[in-house]
Formats: C-alpha cells, sequence, structure tokens
C-alpha cells in the first residue's frame, strides 16, 4: 500500500524542455520503481491549509535514480504555474504513486510500437522510448508527434538524438499552427491518412498507444480500428481540453 500512501520527495533539477514546459527530477526516498506509462499523483498545500492535487505521468525510464515529470504551464491554472514557474532546487513535494497498469509497456510485451501523441501526451510514451533506449530492447518502434510549433515539440533534441542512435526507431512530427521556413513536414492534426503513411499496417499487428487531449485522442483511436487495427492492441489516456493545471 505504501505507493498509494503520500510520501514527501525533494525537488533535485527543474529544466527547460519549451518556453512553457519543464522538467521536475524528483529525489523520493524509498521509490520502488515504476512501469513507464504509469503516473503519480502531487498535492500542494498553501498556507492558509487549501490543497490542490494534479496528476502527472511520469516521463523517466524506471531505470533512472531519480523520478522526472513534465509540466505544462497553464495560465489559468492552479497548480501548473507554481511547478512550471516558482518551483526551485531543494523544495519538498507531496507525491504518491505510481498509479496505472493499463496504460503501460516494457520490452517483454513486443511490439511493433505505434506510439501517437498531442502535446505533453507524448511524456508518458517518453517513458517508453527512454526504457527501450537503456534496455537495448530491439521492438521497433515509431513515434508520430503532434505539436503547434516547432518550439513547442517537447524534448525535441533528445528525440533527435534516441533516433539518431537507433535505427529501429522513427519518429515524425506533425506541427499544426506554425512551421519554420522550409519545413516539409506535416503542417495539419493528425488523420487516416497520415497515420497510414507513418505508422505500421494492421497485418504487422502493432501495439499502439496513443495519449493526448481527449479530442486527438479519440479520433486517432478510431482512425486506427477503422483502418483495421485490432482494438484490443490500442491503448488510450487523454485529458480535458486544457490539460491539468
Amino acid at each position: 500500500m505504501g505507493r498509494l500512501s503520500w510520501r514527501l520527495a525533494k525537488v533535485a533539477e527543474v529544466r527547460p524542455e519549451t518556453p512553457r514546459v519543464v522538467t521536475v527530477a524528483l529525489d523520493v526516498p524509498g521509490w520502488d520503481g515504476h512501469l513507464p506509462g504509469q503516473h503519480l499523483d502531487l498535492r500542494l498545500t498553501a498556507e492558509d491549509g487549501y490543497q490542490a492535487e494534479r496528476s502527472y505521468s511520469i516521463a523517466s525510464a524506471p531505470d533512472g535514480a531519480r523520478v522526472e515529470l513534465a509540466v505544462e504551464r497553464l495560465d489559468d491554472g492552479e497548480v501548473s504555474p507554481y511547478l512550471a514557474g516558482e518551483l526551485r532546487q531543494g523544495d519538498q513535494l507531496e507525491l504518491r504513486g505510481p498509479v496505472g497498469g493499463y496504460f503501460v509497456w516494457e520490452p517483454s510485451r513486443g511490439g511493433p510500437l505505434l506510439l501517437v501523441a498531442g502535446g505533453s501526451g507524448v511524456v508518458p510514451l517518453m517513458a517508453m522510448l527512454r526504457h527501450r533506449a537503456a534496455s537495448g530492447s530491439q521492438v521497433p518502434a515509431r513515434l508520430l508527434f503532434s505539436s503547434r510549433s516547432l518550439d513547442e515539440v517537447i524534448f525535441r533534441e533528445e528525440l533527435e538524438r534516441l533516433e539518431a542512435d537507433d535505427d529501429g526507431l522513427t519518429v515524425t512530427h506533425t506541427l499544426t499552427r506554425a512551421q519554420p521556413p522550409g519545413w516539409a513536414g506535416y503542417a495539419r492534426r493528425i488523420d487516416a491518412v497520415m497515420l497510414e503513411e507513418v505508422g505500421w499496417r494492421p497485418g504487422e499487428r502493432p501495439l499502439a498507444f496513443v495519449c493526448g487531449p481527449t479530442r486527438l485522442v479519440e479520433a486517432v483511436a478510431g482512425d486506427l480500428v477503422a483502418l483495421g487495427h485490432d482494438p484490443a492492441r490500442v491503448r488510450t489516456e487523454r485529458f480535458g481540453p486544457t490539460g491539468v493545471g
């Protein structure tokens, strides 16, 4: 029951990923590890006793020494402006977890992998890719990642390195609102044609993990099934129109 109890964690590092997203690295005494794709709950308590809780996907691979989260600052949020703007090394946070057992992947579960993300929905998928790389897994993987602009691509440089170091990984971006000069990639929301061009054929029986805003997740899952993919091999995780703040 330890994972369901609140415990204190110390902030080891806060580093920027994009203008609105930071990675928060935590040292968690007694942490027993997690599975790629799981999340944890954070609780903040104000001086007057008011408490706010939010769930955040774990971005780090389970074999790391620290637990890492990626937090997007939402201007109207209660929690994210503090985590992404005021949190400092040495601060303490209350957390519990890890939580979740459905939206998880380990190399033993096989593949090939089709990972589809919208915005910060890439976070649990990044945990899968980091674990895949750290474990030396040869399971083929393809990531289709939708972002508003190139500056808002979370983990962009690390994804480039992972792809360059591994011929079994393909990363494809689509930029829905703004594209840099000379951009030759996709410039629209993910649709069935894009999934057919980028993804695996249904006969290859990929394991698909789709994460992002509810609208994107529902559309992608529906398109995959319509293309002939096995619904039992399409797993989804979603958040609301503005995410969680």
